[in-house]
């Protein structure tokens, strides 16, 4: 009688200690290839989450050599595919922190007004490029690149010989 008292209460205290808040994830999930772009040692992935709210959260993970936490590299999602010239910012991402080679975006409308959601990314044309630099010319030195959405790239569609240089204009 002692051992099943002493299981219940065990019982007890584990599921009155599991997370009982509502998800703030619909459980949709799409996850993207950032390929290297340039000399430097970089690759990595986006992965998007669909919040019950409707925004869809970025969270960029790079692998590469890990710098200092004060450094960032700027990162932008585009529209058009990476090899389109001067292609225009569709929104910009939080920087991706040099010492955690990663970052967090939330986005619910694009720089051209229009909403942007998890069945919308589908046929999204757009890319992301992640910079070494904010200005100067290190600012056209692209760490990673991929496509998101509808001509999603893969490490057989892409050639980094084919990478144009970001547009700034909204």
């Amino acid at each position: 009688m002692k051992k099943i008292l002493i299981a219940l209460l065990i019982g007890f205290i584990f599921f009155s200690c599991a997370d009982t808040e509502p998800s703030i994830y619909t459980g949709n999930r799409i996850s993207y290839q950032l390929f290297q772009a340039s000399t430097f040692d970089y690759s990595g992935s986006v992965d998007v989450k669909e919040l019950v709210s409707g925004e869809l959260e970025f969270n960029i993970a790079l692998a590469g050599p890990k710098g200092y936490e004060s450094s960032n590299f700027p990162a932008h999602l585009h529209f058009g595919t990476y090899d389109s010239p001067d292609a225009v910012i569709a929104s910009m991402l939080s920087p991706v922190n040099g010492g955690s080679l990663k970052s967090t975006t939330l986005i619910r409308k694009l720089s051209d007004g229009t909403d942007l959601n998890f069945e919308s990314l589908k046929d999204f044309s757009g890319h992301i490029k992640v910079h070494l630099a904010g200005e100067g010319p290190d600012y056209k030195v692209i760490l990673v690149a991929g496509n998101v959405g509808q001509f999603a790239s893969s490490s057989v569609g892409f050639d980094q010989s084919k990478m144009a240089v970001c547009g700034n204009s909204f």
